[in-house]
């Protein structure tokens, strides 16, 4: 985990939410190569994409629901109690994935770090108890038995737990609507994207009421309030200049799956590393949204994916200039915002090559000693 997040001390809420974080991303950010490959196959090939395959394009609900999940139980299971937490953690996130209409990539957080934590209690219960002969026969069959135990307690109770957490994020967003309220809408969407609600709330609540205003006005805002490719691409840019050293060479590829291809998810471990730069993707996205209001502007169709391209292809004659405005504007504030949060790239060290200011301190030290 100190791959992507330096270590953190302190026992105070602040320390406690950084390490939460810290361990999500630790689930995450290993498998981002899986979240680029999806995110071009998804922008090049699916409908609405570069090169529409209908083939191809039968590999991206699989997933983005499947895979992917799994992939991250298996992360989180391994980090818990090495390889044998991570088959446990993977087959127990596969109970609650089938038949899940959203990406369960919440649960497979929850559910793999937990599988394999039961795992860790019973090898700890019966370590140097077994009999010479059967410890292979005994790894096997209590692995098994937990891991799909967890399988199935999983589908019965962190599957429908994901999906309330779903429907009252779409409620609260729906209310906010209701009330005239949108900027504060990003207060609801911005942390629920993060969580891969993104799908949900878009085309679950904006969808629906956006297709209705549009057909009654030509066009609508609610469109553009979950799909902005604002407010991520002003928070990639602040990690590929203010961000961990070691992640900012993988920044600039989900720039383009990002902001070219519409692809939100490629930006959301970066967020969950450093969870108080979801105030940097709130301010972001309610900047947006006012700028949206403000200038009148708003799409004829759902963006799809939410790429600047797709964002050009859905709005209406003359309508470019309070779109574009509201995109650079948000991804503005989200930067700006982003790169406070980050402390400009101080906190970060100059290299990880032994040359920094304390390496260069003890050179001169030992040079000093031996002209002694």
């Amino acid at each position: 985990m100190s791959t992507y997040t330096p270590e953190v001390t302190g026992t105070g809420f602040r320390a406690s939410v950084q390490r939460v974080g810290g361990y999500l991303a630790a689930m995450v950010m290993p498998n981002i190569g899986a979240f680029i490959a999806w995110g071009l196959i998804t922008a090049l090939f699916i409908k609405t994409g570069w090169t529409p395959n209908a083939k191809i394009a039968l590999v991206v609900d699989p997933m983005i629901k499947v895979l992917l999940p799994v992939l991250i139980g298996y992360t989180g299971g391994r980090l818990v109690h090495g390889q044998r937490g991570a088959v446990v953690g993977a087959v127990a996130t596969m109970g609650i994935v089938v038949g899940a209409d959203v990406p369960m990539f919440l649960g497979a957080m929850m559910i793999g770090p937990l599988a394999a934590y039961v795992l860790k209690l019973w090898d700890g219960l019966v370590e140097n108890r077994i009999r010479p002969g059967f410890e292979m026969l005994v790894d096997n069959f209590s692995a098994g038995i937990i891991g799909g135990a967890m399988a199935i307690g999983g589908m019965y109770g962190i599957g429908p737990i994901v999906e309330w957490l779903t429907k009252q994020a779409g409620k609260g967003a729906d209310w906010l609507v209701g009330h005239d309220l949108l900027p504060l809408t990003s207060v609801v969407v911005e942390p629920a994207k993060v969580l891969f609600l993104n799908n949900a709330i878009n085309h679950g609540v904006f969808g629906p009421l956006g297709v209705a205003e549009a057909a009654d006005k030509g066009k609508s805002i609610l469109f553009m309030i979950e799909s902005n490719p604002g407010p991520g691409l002003g928070l990639l840019l602040a990690f590929f200049l203010f961000g961990p050293r070691s992640l900012r060479p993988s920044v600039p590829a989900a720039i383009i799956v990002q902001f070219l291809g519409g692809i939100h998810e490629i930006y959301f471990p970066y967020v969950l590393m450093k969870p108080k730069l979801i105030l940097a993707m709130i301010a972001g996205g309610a900047a947006g949204v006012g700028t949206f209001m403000v200038t009148g502007a708003g799409l004829v169709a759902t963006p799809s994916p939410g790429s600047i391209f797709a964002y050009m292809a859905v709005t209406p004659k003359g309508g470019y200039f309070g779109v574009l405005l509201g995109i650079v504007i948000a991804a503005a504030v989200s930067f700006a915002v982003a790169s406070l949060l980050l402390g400009f790239g101080r906190g970060e060290p100059a290299q990880d090559d032994g040359i920094g200011p304390a390496a260069s301190a003890d050179v001169n030290t030992e040079l000093t000693r031996q002209e002694a």
